[in-house]
């Protein structure tokens, strides 16, 4: 176990442990740099993985958190300490706290989809796109965003993996494809799903998460819950299901289809002007396609006119 104040020795040099953020995330000094860094610990096969992923991928784009170094502990091969780069706040700290420009949301979203192109042009998946996953530096005298980096790369998988294939629960319920909820095959296209909703969390700030259920997130119908709400906003789920969910899939579809009233429906296509620009509305309608095979690329978006009005 790490403890407070405590000095890590990795393969490059030392560091102090300084305060913790999460159960197995610290903030610690280097005795290198006056920067801080982050310090991820655990004895879990996902932080090996994170690793190996950090080193496959992390020179091939700025936009990837970066593995600075490593901490081995004697006698534990299967434990290991990741030291990463540390960013300012997470761009959910942010948006909560105030609303982020027109500007700024570009700037992340394309800081993001260059990242996650490097993973999916070589058949990986993220598996994790969220807010609190999307990492930034603020200008100290703007406070505006001026770097930003996708990271958690715990869960990146190849998607003809065992995990992709069997449909292994990933991500943040509110955050996670429709395909991947029902434990259906998912690929790429579900970073893309995930991607779009964290942009609608951006734009709107103040909290606001489209799927979020009305019930805390240990209740027995909160997964069910965000589905409802992806048929409320998106639906209905198109009949091209059939092609690809199994019967028990389907039924549960047909469920939610079913249980939810016509008054309760609220087509995001209907959305006014006033509340989000035509601009913004169009380009997340693409994204937010219910049937993955429906979904733009990475590239695609990449090179949509969004990004130039």
């Amino acid at each position: 176990m790490l403890k407070l104040g405590q000095t890590l020795q990795g393969r490059l040099g030392s560091y102090v442990l300084a305060s913790k953020l999460q159960e197995t995330v610290w903030k610690a000094t280097s005795q290198q740099s006056p920067q801080p860094v982050i310090v991820k610990y655990a004895r879990h096969w996902r932080i090996r993985n994170e690793r190996d992923m950090l080193l496959r991928f992390q020179d091939q784009t700025p936009h990837l958190r970066r593995l600075l170094d490593e901490v081995d502990f004697d006698g534990d091969p299967d434990t290991t300490a990741l030291i990463l780069q540390y960013l300012d706040r997470d761009s959910l700290s942010v948006c909560n706290r105030r609303r982020l420009t027109r500007a700024e949301i570009k700037f992340v979203a394309q800081g993001v989809l260059l990242a996650l192109d490097v993973l999916h042009e070589d058949g990986f998946v993220h598996t994790d796109v969220k807010p609190s996953n999307i990492l930034v530096d603020l200008d100290p005298d703007s406070d505006r965003i001026t770097n930003v980096q996708l990271a958690d790369l715990e869960s990146t998988v190849p998607q003809d993996s065992k995990y992709a294939i069997e449909g292994d629960p990933i991500g943040t319920s509110m955050f996670r494809s429709p395909e991947a909820a029902l434990q259906m095959r998912w690929g790429q296209p579900t970073d893309v799903w995930s991607f779009g909703t964290t942009m609608i969390s951006l734009i709107y700030g103040d909290g606001f998460h489209i799927f979020k259920p009305d019930v805390p997130v240990d209740h027995d119908e909160y997964e069910a819950k965000v589905l409802i709400r992806q048929h409320e906003f998106f639906g209905p789920f198109p009949a091209s299901y059939a092609e690809i969910a199994n019967g028990e899939q389907l039924e549960v579809l047909t469920w939610i289809m079913n249980k939810t009233p016509r008054e309760a429906l609220k087509p995001f296509r209907n959305i006014s002007p006033r509340e989000l620009t035509a601009e913004d509305k169009s380009f997340l309608l693409k994204i937010m396609r219910l049937d993955p095979r429906d979904r733009p690329t990475v590239k695609d978006l990449l090179a949509d006119e969004w990004f130039r009005f």
